[in-house]
């Protein structure tokens, strides 16, 4: 298969062995000198089937462009009775590393309850372990962070001092800010509240979280299932806030859709001075109609790496047809540009 050499968003993006590249709801993670990106593994998917997912599934690359299929890394299960059986709802993993305990974190999130696997009210975190990020990781507890219903969410661990921050929405009304345990495996009880709202369409959902010079960002999705909407991003100058909202950072997106995708990672590169990735999906890239209802193709859905640009503080993403890493000078020294 010839190689890739540029990011074409939107764009069919096939693995090193010419296979779709399923990366669903997924992140990126660099450890090492090779960067991960993983996400749900959506290749059974059948619109109007039963099957949700089919384990979450891992890539490696050293150039952010070409990706090798290293595997289902959390396994799906064969018992209907466990959240990771391919039939219920699993989303948006999320991977972190603890230089303290060797060890790679994922959460994943889990929908439905014992008597309706398809209640989308009832969510909660499933935390699994591997001291190998190409291994199998093994769950290892089921969660309510907060006792709340958490929905979307995302990990950042702060590179100064290793603490580790869950930032997700509350399920339609607002989103939380909670401190991890040590460990990674817990939050503990102080946590923060922001974006308030009393139902979708307004609530925010899907927050992707990064850092830049002495600023937090949260960039978020609105609440309308697959069907994109626009994001909105939001600046504060302490982890725990307050945000301000700053508004839709899509420049000319006519659509008001985000470009037709919702972001699930904002991606740091660790060595390209100043860039950060918007990484998210094109979920309803494919569709199909059946019973008169129209259903996204997930298996299908199509992946936008967008870079984003700041005026001052504030951050912006302009959609690009095709572009190169290579347009990012590369930093001379380990800590010689501008953060941390």
């Amino acid at each position: 298969m010839e190689k890739y050499t540029t990011i074409r968003p939107g764009q069919e993006w096939r693995d090193t062995d010419g296979e779709l590249i399923q990366a669903h709801g997924g992140s990126v993670l660099y450890h090492e000198g090779t960067y991960y990106w993983y996400g749900e593994n959506k290749e059974n998917y059948k619109a109007g089937e039963k099957n949700w997912h089919y384990g979450v599934r891992l890539y490696s690359s050293s150039d952010l462009y070409n990706w090798k299929n290293e595997g289902i890394i959390l396994e799906p299960s064969e018992d209907i009775t466990n959240p990771m059986h391919p039939e219920r709802i699993m989303d948006r993993p999320h991977i972190i590393y603890n230089k303290r305990t060797k060890q790679f974190v994922m959460w994943v999130k889990f929908a439905g309850s014992k008597e309706d696997y398809s209640d989308w009210r009832v969510q909660y975190m499933g935390i699994a372990v591997s001291d190998d990020i190409r291994k199998p990781f093994q769950m290892v507890k089921y969660i309510r962070p907060l006792g709340m219903e958490m929905g979307d969410f995302d990990l950042w661990v702060d590179e100064r001092d290793g603490k580790g921050y869950f930032i997700a929405d509350r399920v339609h009304t607002e989103v939380i800010i909670a401190d991890l345990t040590d460990d990674y495996l817990d939050v503990i009880g102080n946590y923060s509240s922001h974006f308030p709202h009393t139902q979708p369409p307004l609530a925010r959902e899907a927050p992707t979280f990064f850092k830049r010079l002495d600023k937090y960002y949260i960039i978020s999705s609105g609440t309308t299932g697959y069907n994109p909407n626009p994001s909105e991003a939001a600046v504060a100058e302490l982890m725990h806030g307050p945000y301000k909202v700053l508004g839709n950072p899509c420049l000319e997106d006519v659509k008001n859709t985000s470009f037709d995708c919702q972001f699930s990672c904002i991606f740091k590169h660790p060595t390209r001075y100043g860039l950060y990735i918007a990484i998210g999906d094109r979920w309803m890239a494919k569709t199909v109609m059946i019973d008169g209802q129209e259903w996204a193709e997930t298996s299908e859905a199509g992946y936008i790496w967008l870079p984003i640009k700041f005026q001052g503080d504030i951050p912006y993403i302009e959609w690009r047809d095709e572009w190169k890493l290579e347009e990012y000078e590369i930093s001379k020294g380990p800590k010689e540009w501008w953060e941390d």
